[in-house]
């Protein structure tokens, strides 16, 4: 039995993905750790995972609420305020995980894409570890927009330079955050770098997203595998076919987004319009009030947490602010979507989904009459259904957390690189 730490951004997605992850790794006869700030001990359902706090000299209680705040109004001055916070968050997780993870005795570390503190200290402390991309992958490649961008694939020269400026002002943006990565390469000996694509795994990269539902890449590592969904549930159930669907929306916004109340009245505004029922999922964002404000409508359930897949059966499309695990679900239910990205990787899974004709895309500032004709398109288009039909067997295909667990496993007990296979 080997000893494994995990290390990911204190959000609800990232440690349920890995959650899934870890314990497909306990099943195979290993202990598993997560080290983070103390609060996100909460995130945690299964005791079959370990939890081990660290630069809790930094993090009194309710830092994690503060955190999930700010990251739930990531716009204007806010979304300096959360690159501080995160930056921070990387520049602590420097500082005290050394000790920690020397204390844990752990032999290999799993570390998210979006925390680069999980490859810089293993690195450092010359532990193998492997990279996991619970949200879209931050590897870089020329023509590809990154995640944060609402652009479409292309390889016009146009195109290229808008991908190259574009890349140049989010690295300003993110220059806080370069500066603790650059600091601590430094400091702990390794070579110069600046971005979290520059602390990536060079034995096995693991991503969520299936290439099916990327845009065509071409230079991405060897070692990078493509599982698709990290879940706990290994079988996923059969998606109802769309002639037994009777018309009905499922809305969603997230952990971090369910608090926008006048987005969701604008859904309900919309269904109300077209007679479509609407369920929606707050995620815990609204208060008992603005609950039965919204309720109180003829057909219109709202509850806090819905057992997505199954919404997702039974629901002819899905307005979502453009979670990862939510396309993923989609393309696995066989559910059309409306996209209405508000912040971080969003854009890039509404780019994606308008891409591959699965989908449509709307800003957040749309009226209530234009999103209901998009309801209507949506259910009624078949060239979406046949698309999503046709993406739905390579995301099955990918193995999920089994397969994930394995890679990673072969990865940290050999250390040597794990070579994807071609075709």
């Amino acid at each position: 039995m080997s000893h494994f730490a995990v290390i990911a951004p204190p959000f609800y997605s990232h440690f349920r993905a890995m959650q899934a992850l870890a314990l497909q790794l306990v099943a195979r006869g290993h202990r598993i750790t997560f080290v983070q700030q103390p609060d996100a001990a909460i995130l945690l359902n299964d005791r079959q995972c370990g939890f081990c706090s660290t630069a809790a000299d930094r993090y009194p209680p309710g830092s994690l609420h503060k955190l999930i705040q700010l990251a739930g109004h990531a716009s204007g001055i806010g979304l300096f305020r959360l690159i501080h916070a995160l930056s921070s968050l990387t520049e602590n997780l420097c500082r005290a995980l050394p000790t920690t993870l020397n204390q844990l005795a752990v032999d290999g570390v799993i570390a998210d894409q979006m925390e680069p503190a999980g490859g810089l200290v293993s690195e450092a402390l010359g532990l193998p570890f492997v990279s996991v991309a619970c949200a879209l992958p931050v590897n870089r490649e020329n023509g590809i927009p990154l995640p944060v961008m609402p652009w479409m694939y292309g390889q016009a020269p146009s195109e290229i330079q808008r991908c190259h400026a574009s890349e140049n002002t989010y690295d300003w943006l993110m220059s806080r955050h370069a500066e603790v990565i650059q600091r601590y390469a430094h400091y702990f000996g390794l070579p110069a770098r600046r971005y979290a694509h520059e602390c990536l795994s060079e034995l096995a990269q693991i991503s969520q997203l299936p290439l099916a539902l990327d845009f065509p890449r071409k230079q991405l590592p060897p070692c990078f595998h493509a599982v698709g969904p990290l879940r706990t549930v290994t079988e996923a159930s059969a998606p109802l076919p769309i002639a037994e669907r009777s018309p009905r929306v499922f809305a969603s916004l997230g952990t971090l987004q369910g608090h926008r109340l006048p987005l969701f009245k604008t859904f309900m505004r919309a269904c109300q319009q077209r007679k479509i029922p609407l369920t929606i999922a707050h995620c815990g964002g609204l208060t008992p009030r603005q609950c039965a404000e919204l309720s109180g409508f003829p057909d219109v359930e709202v509850t806090d947490f819905a057992q997505q897949e199954r919404a997702l059966q039974s629901a002819s499309v899905v307005i979502s602010h453009g979670g990862l695990n939510t396309m993923i679900d989609a393309v696995q239910q066989q559910t059309p979507l409306l996209i209405v990205p508000l912040a971080f990787d969003q854009p890039g899974v509404a780019a994606r989904v308008t891409w591959h004709g699965i989908g449509h895309r709307l800003s957040r500032f749309t009226k209530a009459d234009a999103l209901g004709e998009r309801l209507e398109q949506l259910i009624g288009d078949e060239a979406i259904h046949h698309n999503l039909a046709r993406l739905r067997p390579a995301l099955l295909a990918g193995g999920g957390a089994a397969r994930a667990a394995a890679i990673a496993e072969q990865a940290l007990l050999s250390r040597h690189r794990i070579t994807a296979e071609v075709g």
